[in-house]
C-alpha cells in the first residue's frame, strides 16, 4: 500500500513546501484540498495548473486526489452539485489526479430521498468523469457515515467512474468494523482514510496511534484481502486550532503505518 497525507491539516501553504513536505517524510500522494483559499482550486488556469504539475513531478509525488466539498445528497436544485464536481474533475484531470472527493450532506433528509439526490447527481457526472480520466469518490461522511449507507448508493449508481472514499472515523462512528466495512466498499473502494481522535466525543485529531480508532484492524484486514491501494492521513488540524501542528507529526505517523503494514503482512 502507498501512503499519502492531505493538506487539510496544513495551513494554507505554497505547493513547493507541500511537496517538499511529502519527499522529506517519505509519503507517496497528496491528497490536495480545494477552495478558494487554497494555492490549488478550480480557479487556476492552464499555466498555473502545468506549474503544479511540474513541482509534484520534479519530486515524484502524486497527487492523489481534488478533495472538492460538493454535497451530492444535499437538498437543492441539480444544477449548482454537477457544476461543481464537473469543475473538480476538469481540475483533477488537468493535474494527472485520479479522483475527486464529494460529501454526501443529505441532513436531515429521509434516507430515501436523500440516496435518490446522491444517485442521480452522481450517475449525471459519471459520463464526463470518465471523459477526463478521472473517478469521483463519494466519503463515508455526515448522512451517509457506514459503508453500507455509501455502497447502497454505489450500488445503484453501478457506473466505475463513482466509487468510495472509507474514513474510518466515520464507519467506527457509525459503530461499523472494519471487516463489515471493507466487503460493503470493495467493489468501490477508491482509497482509505486514516486517522485517530481518543473518542466518539473528543475527536479532536491525534497522531497516528494514541487514540481509539480501529487502524491496525483496518489494514489488517486490507491486507488479509490483498488490497494494494493508498492510505490517506487526514489531520483535521483546521478545525481544531488545539490540536498539534501536523507537519511535526508527519514521519512518526509514516513509521507507525508503515509498522502496521509490516505487522500485517
Amino acid at each position: 500500500m502507498r501512503l499519502a497525507f492531505s493538506t487539510l491539516g496544513l495551513p494554507a501553504l505554497p505547493i513547493d513546501q507541500v511537496v517538499r513536505l511529502a519527499a522529506e517524510n517519505g509519503y507517496h500522494g497528496v491528497e490536495l484540498r480545494a477552495s478558494d483559499e487554497e494555492p490549488v482550486h478550480p480557479g487556476l488556469d492552464a499555466d498555473e495548473r502545468a506549474r503544479v504539475v511540474e513541482q509534484f513531478a520534479s519530486a515524484g509525488i502524486t497527487i492523489l486526489t481534488v478533495a472538492a466539498y460538493a454535497r451530492v445528497a444535499a437538498r437543492g436544485e441539480d444544477g449548482p452539485v454537477l457544476a461543481e464536481v464537473e469543475a473538480a474533475v476538469d481540475l483533477a484531470a488537468d493535474l494527472g489526479a485520479s479522483y475527486v472527493r464529494v460529501f454526501p450532506g443529505g441532513g436531515d433528509l429521509p434516507v430515501a430521498e436523500a440516496d435518490a439526490l446522491a444517485e442521480r447527481r452522481l450517475a449525471a457526472v459519471a459520463p464526463h468523469a470518465t471523459d477526463r480520466g478521472v473517478r469521483v469518490l463519494l466519503e463515508t461522511h455526515d448522512s451517509h457515515r457506514s459503508g453500507a449507507d455509501v455502497a447502497r448508493v454505489l450500488g445503484a449508481v453501478g457506473h466505475h467512474a463513482v466509487g468510495a472514499i472509507w474514513d474510518v472515523m466515520h464507519t467506527w462512528l457509525a459503530g461499523e468494523q472494519p471487516s463489515s466495512t471493507y466487503p460493503a466498499l470493495a467493489p468501490y473502494l477508491g482509497y482509505v482514510q486514516v486517522k485517530d481522535i481518543a473518542s466518539a466525543e473528543e475527536r479532536t485529531p491525534l497522531a497516528l496511534g494514541k487514540g481509539a480508532l480501529p487502524l491496525a484492524e483496518t489494514i489488517e484486514v486490507l491486507s488479509r484481502a490483498e488490497w494494494d491501494g493508498w492510505l490517506c492521513w487526514e489531520y483535521e488540524k483546521r478545525w481544531n486550532p488545539q490540536a498539534e501542528e501536523f507537519p511535526g507529526l508527519l514521519e512518526a505517523g509514516r513509521e507507525h503505518l508503515a509498522r502496521l503494514l509490516s505487522e500485517s503482512a
